[in-house]
């Protein structure tokens, strides 16, 4: 018999749970959910040690019905799906799973930014409709060489994508404002800091790495899109909300930019009917690019690790602080 149950509030299938089950201390047992009914998280999760999240909404509701809870631990690092001020009410610590998120996001960025240049939806769909576009593609097709890329945040995933960019030759530019890499860094990762506008204007492709907080939230608006070059795609793979979504469709309908990749969105899952499913110079997928095996058996390892700290009475790793507290 397990001593101390995890809930996993995730509805997925059994191919996930058999992997997140790979990873798991014989000390634990892994409750998993049958169905996306609210009421059967409220049940189960009354046993519950432990949560661990991914995107469902842990609300101050679900905390207050779980008694046992030490921990709730996000298996990534975008926590505001979590009611953090009402689990610090409790005294019960959020841990943060960066392991296992940056080189899956870092190489997801590459890919859109390649679909896009590469034409490769077009390509393909063309190409299975019985059409050979050897040669009008190539007008307004491109490659990543030589090219300036901007980076709005430059933490550990900002950093995975700036090496990546540098071995395809591409000028590397990044705005943060509460990280300033050293010069020896700076020559390392090829990267030059400067202004926001500056990276806006000058960039071929913008790739936005940073956070959630109240301060970015919308941090693209029909402002910043009208200072981006007009040829220069823009790519998301943070968080949907640091995007004015109907500026940004603005800015694809208008042409003020070329086209666009993205991962996430300000709602999610995306609303069918949204008309950027109706336009032909963007790369859409569903907020996936930390999503492989690879990175779900590493973050289930480090997740897991967290919980025996707490059982051992060890302060968990990668903790939300309570300044850090989104409302």
């Amino acid at each position: 018999m397990a001593e101390y149950k995890v809930l996993y509030i995730e509805s997925t299938g059994k191919d996930v749970y058999d992997l997140i089950r790979s990873q798991l201390p014989s000390e634990f047992g892994l409750v998993t959910l049958n169905s996306k009914d609210p009421e059967e998280k409220l049940q189960k999760i009354r046993d519950a040690d432990f949560i661990l999240v991914a995107t469902s909404p842990v609300t101050e509701k679900l905390i207050e019905a779980a008694p046992k809870l030490k921990l709730i631990q996000h298996q990534g690092v975008g926590y505001d799906n979590i009611d953090v001020k009402a689990a610090q009410k409790r005294g019960i610590p959020v841990g943060l799973t960066p392991e296992g998120t940056s080189i899956g996001v870092a190489e997801h960025t590459i890919l859109l930014m390649l679909a896009i240049y590469k034409r490769l939806l077009i390509a393909d769909a063309s190409l299975r409709e019985g059409k050979w576009l050897q040669w009008q593609l190539r007008p307004f097709s491109y490659e990543l060489f030589g090219k300036t890329l901007g980076l709005v945040g430059m933490g550990r995933i900002g950093r995975e994508v700036a090496k990546r960019a540098r071995a395809f030759e591409m000028k590397i530019l990044y705005y943060d404002k509460l990280i300033k890499l050293t010069k020896d860094e700076e020559k390392r990762t090829g990267a030059q800091s400067c202004s926001f506008e500056e990276l806006l204007a000058y960039s071929d492709i913008v790739s936005l790495h940073s956070p959630l907080t109240k301060e970015t939230e919308k941090m693209m608006k029909e402002k910043e899109f009208k200072i981006m070059k007009r040829s220069a795609i823009f790519i998301n793979t943070a968080r949907g909300r640091l995007v004015d979504e109907t500026a940004l469709c603005w800015a694809l309908e208008k042409k003020e930019i070329a086209g666009a990749g993205l991962d996430v969105f300000f709602n999610e899952p995306l609303d069918p009917q949204s008309p950027l499913l109706k336009m032909d110079n963007i790369v859409v997928t569903p907020h996936i690019s930390a999503g492989t095996t690879d990175a779900l058996l590493a973050k289930m390892k480090a997740a897991f690790s967290n919980m025996i700290r707490v059982i051992k009475g060890q302060e968990p790793n990668h903790i939300v602080k309570t300044e850090q507290a989104q409302s």
